[in-house]
């Protein structure tokens, strides 16, 4: 079997050289998401049969807001779209900003943070695997689907960007408000964020970056305000998971571990 030539083989060993663990241990990460990716797109053609059930179910959401006092999601959406500009931010952090952020500090845990990173990863998995059990049961169409309850779809109205076709939807199941992950994403990254920062300044933005993506998926109409309260739990049961069970039935590595000078997990 011949061998690749060196011009091809030499960068490939000094970026193996540079990485963490390597290239293995790399592509397993890779191959782990993947085959969360790949449930999700299994869960979501379930969902795409389940219409009526998903649009029922966000009846049932708006609902349980009204009698409990706290339908607030239309009236705040209105009385903000006549400022142009914040829509337009919260339209572009909703289709970009979230999805680069969440993957960016990611990357930036697995390369400079290793020792930190697989807990972090334990807790997405397992997130995400709760998220997709809640999809299947209870798939929930967004309160952008309700124009008749008020709510504006913004993203479709103000851009000429469509959610539920194209290239976007390959990452957007339309019938998936409950649990809201963009939530969930925001917690399981903004905590070890705030842990890990060295800068008063990434502190404060890490606090903050999970009530800005709660406004953002709020004011887009993608989300109730109870799809972000289940995000939130889903979060919560996915930390308790990777640090009471995961981390002490799998290799050591799993844990959290606090440096001097870091809040303990």
């Amino acid at each position: 079997m011949r061998r690749a030539p060196a011009f091809i083989l030499r960068p490939f060993e000094i970026v193996g050289q540079r990485l963490p663990k390597g290239w293995p241990d790399l592509l397993r990460q890779f191959a782990l998401f993947l085959v969360a990716y790949q449930g999700y797109q299994m869960v979501r053609g379930l969902a795409d049969g389940k219409a009526s059930v998903a649009l029922a179910n966000g009846e049932r959401v708006i609902e349980l807001e009204r009698s409990l006092g706290t339908f607030f999601e239309p009236g705040l959406q209105q009385a903000l779209l006549v400022h142009t500009w914040l829509i337009d931010g919260a339209n572009f952090m909703y289709l970009n900003a979230q999805f680069v952020i969440t993957t960016g500090f990611l990357a930036w845990l697995y390369l400079f943070r290793n020792d930190h990173f697989y807990f972090v990863r334990n807790m997405f998995l397992v997130a995400m695997g709760l998220a997709l059990v809640g999809y299947a049961v209870f798939p929930t169409a967004p309160p952008r689907f309700f124009t008749e309850a008020g709510f504006t779809d913004t993203i479709a109205a103000l851009t000429n960007v469509d959610p539920d076709t194209g290239a976007v939807s390959l990452l957007v199941n339309p019938y998936a408000a409950v649990p809201s992950m963009h939530i969930a994403f925001a917690l399981m990254i903004s905590v070890p964020g705030m842990m890990l920062a060295r800068r008063a300044v990434a502190r404060v933005f890490w606090s903050v970056y999970p009530l800005l993506v709660l406004f953002v998926v709020v004011v887009t109409a993608n989300h109730y305000w109870f799809d972000a309260a289940a995000g939130a739990a889903v979060a919560c049961l996915a930390a308790v998971a990777a640090d009471r069970v995961l981390s002490r039935v799998g290799p050591a590595g799993w844990a959290w571990r606090s440096a001097p000078g870091e809040a303990p997990a």
